[in-house]
């Protein structure tokens, strides 16, 4: 269980469900029942790193649209022995994410959805407390770098393996590990020191 999860921060993952690679042969097939199941397990967490790493709804869900294509267009490019299914389509949406970006030649900034959210929930003090620490905790996410964040994203909050973060982030689990100790790092100053992000 991550940090952010023992914090309140983040649910827990849900657990994986039918074999991949019997599901993914019966989309080969043409078998729409099985491609129903694949993206009802998989593009949550597709669309949630995609959001988290960006903050674009609308380039998330273009990513992950695209992830799903690109996976029926070529569902023999996925090698299981290479790594989780959903950590392939996280990582094509990561591709199409970066290209939309290099496209668009800046940088896409996380939506203040969680802002606003902080501000019009009503309630108790406890839940203003909460929204007002998910609030600070996002804003601190947002002023990592690209690649401190994604680490962060896909280790403390997608709860992925350091190779499976590795290889969606396209570096060695060596990198990832130092992206990851260097961004836990630089946001715990940011929330310790009362930072106002």
């Amino acid at each position: 269980m991550s940090w952010l999860t023992r914090l309140g921060f983040v649910a827990p993952a849900a657990a994986a469900g039918t074999d991949e690679a019997a599901l993914l042969a019966r989309v080969t097939a043409g078998d729409a029942e099985a491609l129903a199941l694949l993206y009802r397990r998989e593009s949550g967490s597709v669309y949630r790193y995609a959001l988290a790493l960006g903050g674009d709804e609308a380039a998330a869900l273009d990513a992950v649209q695209e992830a799903f294509a690109q996976l029926l267009r070529g569902p023999q490019r996925f090698e299981p022995g290479r790594g989780s299914l959903g950590a392939y389509l996280a990582g094509m949406a990561r591709h199409q994410l970066l290209g939309q970006w290099r496209d668009a030649r800046r940088h896409v900034p996380l939506d203040d959805a969680a802002e606003d959210e902080a501000e019009t929930l009503p309630g108790s003090d406890a839940n203003l407390d909460g929204a007002q620490r998910h609030s600070r905790l996002w804003a601190a996410i947002r002023r990592l770098s690209w690649p401190q964040r994604e680490a962060l994203v896909l280790v403390d909050l997608q709860e992925r393996s350091y190779d499976e973060a590795a290889a969606i982030a396209g570096v060695s689990a060596d990198v990832l590990r130092t992206r990851l100790h260097r961004a836990r790092q630089r946001l715990a100053d940011l929330l310790g020191a009362g930072e106002r992000p």
